[in-house]
């Protein structure tokens, strides 16, 4: 019998959950930074649209993307050992979040806006 064994699996189970989600973010960065193509197609396609249209935002916020992604696998990690450490430790300690997830948390979102505006301003310049 392993002791604390629900207390193992339900760390194991948040920690790979985090590696999946960071996975997906990385997956979409890389879908983003090669945005710029679909942008180009486009504006060929576009009588009038002149190539102006084409921008590195994309690439630069898919590249962010990918860094972030990287960072939420290590900072699973991290959380993971030192989580495992307090379950297997005899006194108890206190349960707190890390500044590091809410920075990241900011930033997603921070992109997310940015994305949204971006998008929004492409599409206005194909109209």
């Amino acid at each position: 019998m392993i002791p604390h064994f629900t207390d193992h699996s339900a760390n194991e189970r948040t920690y790979l959950a985090w590696v999946r989600t960071a996975i997906s973010v990385m997956a979409f960065g890389f879908l983003l930074e090669r945005f710029d193509i679909f942008l180009l197609f486009t504006s060929r396609a576009v009588a009038g649209v002149t190539q102006t249209l084409h921008t590195r935002a994309s690439q630069w916020l898919g590249l962010g993307l990918l860094l972030v992604g990287a960072l939420m696998i290590v900072g699973a990690t991290v959380r993971f050992y030192r989580n495992r450490k307090a379950i297997e430790a005899a006194d108890t300690s206190i349960y707190g979040d890390s500044w590091t997830a809410r920075g990241m948390a900011v930033l997603l979102v921070v992109m997310a806006i940015f994305l949204t505006l971006y998008v929004a301003r492409q599409l206005a310049a194909l109209s």
